[in-house]
């Protein structure tokens, strides 16, 4: 059983004044240990970087870039056909720009994590996958990478010597091998239902796929996603259920 897990969540995805998801971000960030924060490519700005920075520093909050696709548009969750030396590029862009703000605002960087589309294909293609690394190997070989165990990424992370943290993803649907099933719109879910399936993978290391198969999961942190209808309602009933079951929350 599980007895220290970390909750993290994606914030700070807005842009200029359009709010993404029900806005919720100052309610959240004090229930999480960690923030995946868009940093200007699917979501985010400068001004909204800092502000999610400065939310997440006030409550003691580990930061991480959350590097996507370049489509406002689409909100990331649309595949770009593009070379991997250019996906790599634009993930390491992303990151130097929460960087120096990071830097601007005296904080630490705690970790990396792709979003949407960009993850999922880090999750399979192992050629962008290890050419990411590599890039990352020399540019910010202390941040830990947040990825799916087993996965591309994950493999290619390990081969490079850089700290990986598993994650399981509490408002997605996992299949019979183990995956998550990518949607781009996401429909409301039962936060007792979410509670509950997060304490059975602290506890058991296990979850149910779409087709009722009792699948093993490896995980050091739990994701909620911000912009899930909802969002806080979750995290809310996740954190409660943890807490009652003496699972300590804290970022890794």
């Amino acid at each position: 059983m599980t007895k220290t897990i970390d909750l993290n969540a994606d914030m700070g995805e807005s842009f200029g004044a359009w709010s993404i998801g029900d806005g919720v971000d100052a309610d959240i960030m004090p229930l999480i240990s960690s923030a995946n924060i868009a940093a200007g490519f699917h979501a985010g700005d400068p001004t909204t970087m800092q502000h999610t920075l400065r939310l997440a520093s006030q409550y003691g909050v580990g930061v991480g870039v959350h590097p996507g696709f370049d489509d406002l548009v689409g909100f990331g969750r649309r595949a770009i056909a593009a070379p991997a030396v250019e996906l790599v590029n634009d993930a390491i862009y992303q990151l130097g720009a929460l960087r120096e703000l990071a830097r601007l605002e005296g904080i630490k960087m705690h970790h990396f994590k792709l979003h949407g589309a960009l993850f999922m294909h880090a999750a399979k293609d192992a050629d962008f996958a290890e050419q990411l690394c590599s890039a990352l190997a020399k540019v910010a070989p202390e941040l830990p990478i947040y990825c799916l165990a087993g996965s591309a990424f994950d493999k290619a992370a390990k081969a490079f010597g850089l700290p990986r943290v598993n994650e399981f993803y509490a408002d997605r649907d996992y299949n019979d091998e183990g995956s998550i099933v990518f949607v781009r719109k996401v429909q409301r879910l039962d936060p007792e239902k979410v509670a509950q399936k997060v304490l059975r993978a602290c506890e058991q290391g296990t979850v149910e796929s779409v087709s009722g198969k009792i699948v093993p999961v490896t995980f050091q942190s739990v994701c909620i996603h911000s912009d899930t209808p909802g969002a806080l309602a979750l995290v809310k009933a996740v954190r409660n259920t943890l807490d009652k079951a003496g699972i300590k929350v804290a970022a890794p």
